[in-house]
């Protein structure tokens, strides 16, 4: 029977009908259980506006579309498949019938592209949109582009759902768009709060113990939140241990479970067992779960985060947000109170931030990228976002498409798809497998293209540290229990691209075949073994990466990778999948991937200069020869990139020098015109390299030749003979002080200093005074040359203080003169006996 029990949402439906009648663009805030996703689709049915349009309602994944699209059909009495039907990967249930359609975000961009106005189509609704995915940030931006540009016929019109939403960001991007917004069903949850955790401590155990307290103290199910599925795996396995209950039922839930297995999940439990829910994020919005009373929230998400530096997304486990947080405790509370266990205290609650970040800003831009391309968009500017690509990202995400022939750039910032391009953006792949795909099909290799493609579309199949993916390949063609998705997959991609003959000239072996799919999908990650290291490598994109040791895939000197991990810091990724590589590829099928370069450069173990051709894999070197037609110019500029990137420890620096760079550095200080004086600081001598020390290095070869040039004298001509000469008067090396002496001046610091014996400072009423007026820093010593006084007002010290320390250190070194009026005195730097005897 149609579900008529009434929610919060039904008292809003009606402005939510005549606010779509009046705008294009509405907002819908909506709290969980407030019955969105299953009231407002049905109630815009019969709106004038859609006539005989359709309604797309996007949902973020696949198991969500598919309970959205039975609760639908059900509220019409009707079996999915008639008005109400989906469209997932790999499965949907349509007919001609179908006025909703229930899609993953992923399919409309490829609606989009077939239709860019979507004609047709009267109303798109997008579902949980605060979860900010890739795909609905995409989905948006075309469709309002589409919808501006190419629409014919009546508007289309959009509709943005959540519980969560920055509505006046959103607002303000959809055409300054009305705001409406709905309370829950929802009832009071009592917050316990734990312990303080550090992010890096075990999950398992904690929350074992907490599932085993709730169990005690409450009488529903639980739905417990972990970061993944390896904490979901060691939870139940404890848990199974733990706890020997049949009517206890442990049910695992997350992305890459099968779909019946994901039912089996949310389903009520079985008379007379209760259920306790293993899940990820996957269960924090859209699904309903039957039964659930109590929650434990381990409070940590894993998020794939890209980095363009390397090229690698990475999973980081963080904490999150306070707004994930309040989805996850409201579970407990749909069906009557509830209970939300927090695995961390007050005090970490409150510094959680507010909401997640976008996808956008952390994925992989390589499909956005072609999809763009294909779209017809250089610059992604020119579409409207929330948040924009992030540069680095894209730029990245760019060069990748043009190391796997979808790209090319007729003119610096311009890009346009190549004829690869345009077949790879058909395909419902990654860039990297659409290429592995089509490339397979041109070597006759269509069937082991299609299995490594659905292979390497899902997580690792087999739990082994085993990287060989041959190993997986030899599996899946068994026909037993748990290759069903992977199989389904397969077929599809060969549907997609078909056997044909091959177009190659090449054959490639059984053995070669993996190796250099991979390689066609994975450029970047081909890995030479490094010399006596065993299972240590480089990859052509310049990072290290490493097997176990017992990995047979070691014995191997060549591999193509699929698949590296890595913890945040580490310099070097662990291999997870991966191929063997057959060298002797590179001057066959994978020759475009070999370049031809020029190397001037310091070796740095040999310590000396090399010339050299190498031909390359990006970072990985096949071949070395010597290149005896060595340009001058390309050897200065290797010697100079030597002396930028170590410093300037590398040269003979010695103390003229620094003594000449810092008295220049005090007239600049002090000039009004400094620029009129060259700049010798660390960071200008760096900057210069060309003027000052370029023309004098062409006979160095080793480093031994940088440490033989005598720096000083190419300092000193940096300045012009007016300019040395003024130098030695505004900021002289040396001061004659009234003794006689011709003492240094130390111009380390800002203000210059002379250390001068006090007595060799008698008879001298004044500070002296360099360039500018500046007075000197006088530091007066005692005859054992310690400090007596530092001045900077030698006139003040004689009519102050001077007659203290005169009091003291005339008993302590009575050899010497220590006059009552020292400004009178007869300057001295001899004891008074040697004084007395040069005045005889």
């Amino acid at each position: 029977m149609p579900d008529q029990s009434p929610l919060p949402i039904d008292p809003l439906l009606p402005r939510i009908c005549q606010t779509l009648c009046d705008h294009d663009e509405l907002i819908l805030q909506a709290e969980p259980g407030a019955g969105k996703t299953t009231r407002v689709p049905l109630a815009l049915l019969d709106q004038s506006w859609l006539g005989r349009q359709k309604i797309l309602l996007l949902e973020p994944r696949r198991l969500a579309a598919k309970a959205a699209a039975a609760r639908l059909a059900q509220q019409l009495g009707e079996a999915v498949g008639e008005r109400v039907g989906y469209r997932i990967r790999l499965e949907s249930r349509i007919s001609a019938r179908t006025v909703i359609e229930v899609v993953t975000e992923g399919v409309l961009t490829r609606m989009l592209q077939e239709d860019p106005g979507l004609e047709g189509i009267g109303l798109v609704i997008f579902d949980e949109f605060h979860e900010r995915s890739l795909d609905a940030d995409t989905g948006l931006a075309l469709a309002l582009q589409g919808r501006e540009l190419l629409r014919e016929g009546p508007p289309l019109k959009l509709l943005l759902m959540s519980a969560t939403l920055d509505s006046d960001a959103l607002s303000t991007l959809l055409n300054q768009a009305p705001v409406l917004c709905s309370e829950g069903r929802s009832y009071p949850v009592s917050l316990h709060y734990g312990s303080p955790v550090r992010i890096d401590e075990p999950v398992a155990p904690r929350v074992v113990r907490c599932i085993q307290q709730a169990l005690s103290a409450h009488a529903g199910s639980l739905l417990v939140f972990l970061p993944g599925q390896g904490e979901i795996r060691q939870v139940q396995q404890q848990l199974g241990d733990a706890v020997n209950d049949p009517a206890l039922l442990i049910a695992p839930l997350y992305g890459d479970l099968p779909l019946n297995e994901q039912q089996r999940a949310i389903a009520p439990a079985p008379d007379g067992q209760r259920k306790v829910v293993l899940a990820t994020a996957i269960a924090e919005t859209s699904l309903t779960i039957d039964g659930i009373e109590v929650v434990i929230d381990a409070g940590l998400s894993r998020q794939a985060r890209f980095d363009p530096a390397s090229g690698m997304t990475r999973l980081h486990t963080t904490r999150v947000s306070a707004a994930a947080a309040t989805q996850r405790a409201g579970r407990a509370g749909r069906l009557g109170p509830g209970s939300c266990y927090r695995l961390w205290s007050e005090q970490q609650q409150a510094q959680l931030e507010a909401h997640a970040p976008a996808e956008i800003l952390q994925a992989d831009l390589a499909p956005l990228a072609l999809q763009l391309l294909r779209w017809g968009v250089n610059d992604p500017n020119e579409l409207a976002w929330l948040d924009p690509p992030p540069a680095a990202a894209y730029a990245q995400a760019l060069d990748l498409l043009q190391r796997l022939e979808a790209v090319d750039s007729p003119a610096p910032g311009q890009y346009r798809l190549t004829a690869r391009g345009e077949q790879m953006a058909e395909l419902p792949a990654h860039p990297r497998l659409a290429h592995l795909l089509l490339c397979g099909q041109a070597h006759g290799m269509a069937d082991l293209a299609a299995d490594l493609a659905a292979l390497l579309s899902e997580r690792d199949p087999l739990n082994t540290r085993q990287a060989d993916l041959q190993q997986r390949l030899d599996w899946l063609k068994h026909p037993d229990g748990g290759r069903h998705r992977i199989h389904r997959l397969a077929r599809q991609f060969r549907h997609l691209c078909p056997p044909a003959a091959s177009t190659a000239t090449a054959k490639l072996t059984g053995e070669q075949a993996p190796g250099y799919l991979l390689a066609c999908a994975y450029p970047d990650r081909i890995a030479l073994g490094r010399d006596q290291q065993a299972g240590q490598y480089r990859l052509s994109g310049g990072r290290g990466a490493r097997l176990d040791s017992q990995d047979r895939l070691s014995r191997h000197p060549w591999l193509a990778v699929a698949s590296l991990s890595s913890r945040q810091g580490q310099a070097t990724d662990q291999i997870r999948l991966a191929a063997p590589l057959d060298p002797a590829l590179f001057d066959g099928p994978l020759a475009s991937l070999k370049q031809q370069r020029q190397v001037v450069d310091w070796d740095t173990r040999a310590d000396r200069l090399i010339a050299e051709r190498q031909a390359c894999i990006g970072a990985l070197v096949l071949s070395r020869t010597p290149d005896t037609s060595l340009d001058p110019a390309r050897r200065t500029e290797a010697i100079l990139a030597l002396i930028r990137r170590e410093g300037l420890g590398l040269l003979n620096l010695d103390e003229n020098c620094t003594r000449l760079c810092q008295r220049i550095a005090f007239v600049r200080r002090h000039d009004p015109a400094p620029e009129c004086w060259p700049d010798l600081s660390e960071t200008g001598l760096l900057a210069t390299l060309e003027d000052w020390l370029a023309p004098w290095l062409d006979r160095v070869t080793k480093r031994s030749d940088l440490q033989a040039l005598e720096l000083l004298p190419l300092l000193r001509n940096q300045l012009d003979w007016p300019q040395q000469q003024a130098l030695d008067s505004l900021a002289p090396e040396r001061m004659e002080v009234p003794s006689g002496s011709r003492i240094r001046i130390d111009y380390s610091q800002d203000a210059p200093v002379l250390a001068v014996k006090l007595q060799e400072m008698f008879g001298c009423a004044r500070t002296p005074e360099l360039g500018f007026g500046v007075p000197l820093t006088l530091h007066l010593l005692s005859p054992a040359q310690r400090p007596l006084q530092v001045t900077r007002d030698l006139a003040g010290f004689w009519q102050g203080s001077y007659a203290d320390v005169r009091k003291e250190m005339k008993g302590r070194y009575p050899k010497h003169p220590w006059p009552e009026d020292p400004a009178r005195a007869e300057p001295t730097a001899r004891t008074k006996r040697a004084q007395a005897r040069q005045s005889s």
